[in-house]
């Protein structure tokens, strides 16, 4: 019984993404492919188990998804504890994204938070940098959207409150817009 359940809910969370944010992915994926075109990057990042999912799609850019393509550039700023634990004694853990951001992002990026909860100080502080250095800005979201809904140029919110399923719908947000990504090259 409660495998079903979490299957069922799972499903739920999916059929609200296949519904409600089919028109953001393809947004998100043509302004990727855009900025690939142009020399940009993508840069992602996320905390727990969301710095997981922005270091898996920015592996999947960087080798490949599906087909043999040229390695895209992207980063997750999550990766390289030795920034992150430096920044975080040096500035505060609320700045450890923003700061890289001040270092990486040059304007035409794609820059990408991610986050459950939509209210994680670091990845917003990063994002609202991205936007000022006029990188296009984007959130996988979840539960309401947070803060962070407000400060990006496009936000993905998966309307739901089990946060297991908000990661597994923002890995498939990920990798729909990488197969998009890949189908386009």
């Amino acid at each position: 019984m409660f495998i079903q359940k979490q299957a069922d809910e799972l499903i739920e969370a999916l059929t609200f993404v296949k519904t409600n944010l089919a028109a953001p992915i393809q947004t998100l994926a043509d302004a990727i492919i855009a900025a690939f075109q142009r020399g940009n990057q993508v840069i992602l990042m996320g905390n727990g188990g969301s710095a997981s999912d922005a270091q898996h799609i920015a592996a999947e850019f960087v080798g490949r998804f599906k087909k043999e393509r040229r390695s895209f550039p992207a980063l997750a700023l999550n990766t390289n504890t030795s920034t992150v634990t430096a920044v975080g004694n040096d500035y505060g853990y609320d700045f450890v994204f923003s700061r890289q951001i001040d270092g990486f992002a040059r304007k035409g990026d794609v820059v990408i938070g991610i986050s459950t909860s939509g209210n994680s100080k670091n990845v917003q502080l990063a994002l609202e940098l991205a936007k000022q250095r006029g990188c296009y800005t984007a959130a996988f979201l979840g539960k309401d959207g947070g803060t962070i809904k407000q400060v990006v140029d496009l936000p993905l919110v998966v309307n739901c409150q089990n946060t297991p399923h908000i990661q597994e719908c923002h890995i498939f947000i990920g990798h729909v817009v990488c197969d998009l990504v890949d189908q386009h090259f």
